[in-house]
């Protein structure tokens, strides 16, 4: 008979990834070892392996969490907008705020994202590689009903990866503590969107 999981098994689970995330980003997930995130977390390899059987499990369980917050904050946002009578501008602020706030806490995991799904077996990229996809398509929606007379079906996908090549590379540049914080850089992003590099008028 397998013993329960405890109480504590989730979160356990969610300190190795972040663990995790930290080494991979830090020495790329092939030279990451298991004991070297055993010892980076203060544990053994045996209890290690205790919650994963495999480096590339980590990894799997890392991105699968990972992209199914970032799809959470579609609908988060969709139910905030909704809740607030926001209009699709508005919707579309909101979610780049969400996204930027989520990319700060979540930098090292979303370094996973963008350079080491290739790591992951066919099925388990297929599944993640899905769920990016998804993303990327609620960012559409959201971007047609934000500006439904400047996106057609010519420049849908040009734009919408226009608006993640200004978020999604954050994790290179964009630093905690550093002159521009995650939320002033949203509001940049959000100015761009709306008045491109020309100076917004001044408010009255």
């Amino acid at each position: 008979m397998a013993r329960p999981k405890s109480a504590t098994h989730d979160l356990k689970r969610e300190e190795i990834l972040d663990i995790a995330a930290q080494c991979f980003a830090q020495s790329s997930y092939p030279a990451a070892s298991m004991n070297d995130i055993a010892t980076v977390g203060g544990t053994s390899k045996a209890r290690l392996y205790h919650y994963y059987d495999s480096k590339q499990a980590i990894l799997f369980d890392l991105l699968d969490r990972y992209t199914l917050r970032l799809l959470g904050l579609i609908g988060e946002t969709e139910a905030v907008a909704q809740r607030r009578n926001l209009d699709e501008r508005a919707a579309l602020h909101e979610l780049v705020r969400r996204f930027l706030q989520e990319y700060e806490n979540s930098a090292t995991r979303h370094v996973a994202l963008v350079n080491q799904t290739q790591f992951l077996s066919d099925e388990q990229r297929a599944l993640i590689v899905g769920r990016q996809r998804d993303v990327v398509a609620a960012f559409t929606r959201f971007i047609k009903r934000a500006y439904p007379q400047r996106i057609n079906a010519r420049n849908q996908t040009a734009l919408t990866m226009m608006l993640f090549g200004m978020i999604n590379w954050t994790f290179t540049w964009l630093r905690p503590g550093g002159p521009m914080s995650y939320a002033d850089f949203a509001n940049e992003v959000i100015a761009t969107l709306e008045h491109g590099f020309e100076s917004p008028a001044p408010s009255a």
